[in-house]
């Protein structure tokens, strides 16, 4: 999955980051590693309103679905939200990143990186779309 953070500036015009470290719970929760988006930690703190949107860039999800002229399931979602404000990770979170970047470590730029996170935000999801792609999906959604 490829996910990005869409917030709003203060003075109202959008903003979109793609960010590597979601990490979604199963209570409708999720949180990100706020590690060198600065813009991102700013908006949030001015308005705490999100959207996630995640993506499935599997090369064999889409080869299938391009060959067959079907998605078999939603080739990605937008989860709306509430962020809040930047805290210290947890021993257990930040396990979940290190496994996370564990088989990159040996490469510089792996290391430049994913490397020092500290800092997470956590954020309360109060609704979903999915990415709808409706002559692909036969009903599956309705369009968007």
């Amino acid at each position: 999955m490829h996910c990005s953070i869409a917030t709003v500036c203060p003075d109202g015009t959008p903003h979109i980051t793609p960010v590597g470290t979601v990490f979604l719970r199963d209570d409708q929760t999720g949180f990100f590693f706020d590690h060198y988006a600065v813009s991102l930690g700013e908006n949030i703190d001015s308005n705490p309103s999100v959207c996630v949107s995640a993506v499935n860039v599997g090369r064999w999800f889409w080869l299938k679905s391009l060959l067959t002229g079907r998605f078999a399931s939603e080739p990605g979602v937008r989860l709306y939200g509430k962020a809040g404000p930047a805290r210290p990770a947890t021993s257990e979170e930040l396990q979940m990143i290190h496994k996370r970047v564990a088989s990159t470590q040996w490469l510089k730029g792996a290391r430049m990186l994913w490397s020092d996170f500290e800092i997470v935000r956590d954020i309360e999801f109060t609704d979903f779309r999915p990415v709808a792609y409706p002559m692909m999906m036969d009903g599956m959604w309705p369009a968007d």
